[in-house]
């Protein structure tokens, strides 16, 4: 459930404010809500939102180690939630400025008094002192720990990441645990990286170029400072979504299709390359409208439909496709550092279910390419049960696919979070003639 909040007495540019609603976001989570729409509900004004975002996604990023605190810090479990909420995003202020502890402590026993009538106060007061008179001894202790207290992603998720990457599992958590990048697509059709790297430049905005297309940020910007972003001359998208649109190799006059394309950033790159008869698909009405927002930010044309790409009697008319983008549903774990709240909600068996469905789209949207076609299998996982075992077990249905070598002869790609790029797969499939 969303929480009431009582904060009339609290100046919304206090800290105060901020932690107070950053505790409601945080107890929607713990109660197994989606973050995203947490802080979206929030009745706040847009200039406490950054303050208040930066709070809730660092506690829940390091939400393993905050609830080790809490455990050794509280006699007993915790029943109110937004108080939970409340010491998770002050514990994690507390480690991340240390030299403004005394601020904390005093705006964070302010922000519980709106709390259940304010019963909460000393218990805040008395956690938070006692977790600055302690900490040399809580984090002594906190360094011995292994599992979610150490790697801050639940005990399952870290058994899986060793056990499918025994040489690089401890990179990609603490990859997942840190900021993500923000990283330029640059629209190709009005110019490359090193002249938009230039305009950058002039607006004193530091970035390096990664690519004849890709630029990453120095500092994350608001898009209203980046040159020439509302005329369409550039996106934010990840280094690792950008490797699709130049792996699936659609050229002029292709028949295309985007199947699961919101909020259209791969729909769009893919038109930036080549002119293309495109069709992009997703299944919830409200995300296929931020296909066509983009569409119409770049000056792109591409016909856009609300449906079950793998229901094929719903959508398709009967003509084949020469190339087809299966950017499937996923757990998303190799983009958890955008979304950390996904680490505690997801659940072991959502990977199975994943597969399944990703199972079902595969078969389906198969039927839809054209002999000699390609498809390239995508998905934002770094977890095998998506990824390489998905397509060895579709390879092994359809006696009439083979896989198709990526541009450095490897026969898939798994990219690990790290500090260019979130966690990607990508397998490229053909269809051979009868």
């Amino acid at each position: 459930m969303l929480f009431p909040t009582v904060t009339a007495a609290l100046p919304a540019d206090s800290l105060a404010f901020a932690l107070r609603h950053a505790a409601d976001a945080i107890a929607v989570v713990i109660g197994g809500r989606n973050l995203d729409l947490a802080l979206a509900a929030l009745k706040v004004p847009a200039a406490s939102r950054p303050a208040i975002q930066d709070l809730a996604y660092g506690a829940l990023r390091r939400y393993g180690r905050g609830d080790f605190l809490l455990g050794q810090l509280l006699s007993r479990p915790l029943q109110e939630a937004r108080i939970r909420g409340l010491l998770l995003a002050a514990l994690y202020r507390l480690e991340a400025r240390p030299e403004d502890a005394h601020t904390t402590v005093d705006q964070a026993v302010h922000a519980s008094g709106g709390i259940a009538g304010g019963r909460y106060r000393p218990l805040t007061n008395g956690v938070l002192r006692n977790f600055l008179r302690q900490r040399d001894a809580l984090l002594t202790a906190l360094a011995e720990q292994q599992g979610a207290a150490r790697w801050q992603h639940p005990d399952w998720w870290i058994d899986a990441l060793r056990t499918a990457f025994p040489t690089a599992w401890q990179q990609a958590l603490e990859a997942g645990n840190g900021h993500p990048p923000m990283t330029l697509r640059v629209n190709r059709r009005h110019g490359d990286a090193a002249a938009y790297l230039a305009r950058l430049a002039a607006a004193g905005i530091g970035a390096r170029q990664l690519d004849d297309n890709a630029i990453m940020l120095d500092k994350p910007q608001a898009v209203d400072r980046l040159p020439g972003f509302f005329d369409g001359h550039a996106s934010v998208q990840d280094l690792g979504a950008q490797r699709a649109a130049a792996l699936l190799d659609a050229r002029d006059g292709m028949r295309v299709l985007d199947a699961c394309a919101a909020p259209g950033g791969k729909t769009a790159h893919l038109l930036e390359r080549a002119d293309l008869d495109l069709l992009a698909l997703d299944a919830a009405a409200e995300r296929a409208t931020r296909i066509d927002d983009n569409l119409r930010r770049l000056d792109l044309k591409a016909e856009v439909k609300v449906a079950d790409c793998a229901r094929l009697d719903r959508w398709w008319d009967g003509r084949p496709f020469d190339r087809i983008l299966a950017d499937v549903p996923c757990s998303a774990s190799g983009v958890v550092r955008r979304h950390p709240d996904a680490k505690w909600l997801r659940r072991q068996e959502d990977v199975v279910s994943f597969a399944t469905t990703q199972a079902r789209i595969m078969d389906a949207l198969w039927r839809a390419l054209a002999p000699g076609g390609r498809m390239l299998y995508c998905t934002c996982s770094v977890f095998p049960e998506e990824n390489a075992q998905q397509t060895a077990a579709f390879l092994r249905r359809h006696p009439d696919a083979g896989r198709i070598p990526l541009t450095d002869g490897s026969e898939e790609l798994q990219l690990l979070p790290g500090p260019d790029h979130d966690g990607f797969f990508y397998a490229l499939l053909e269809k051979r003639p009868a």
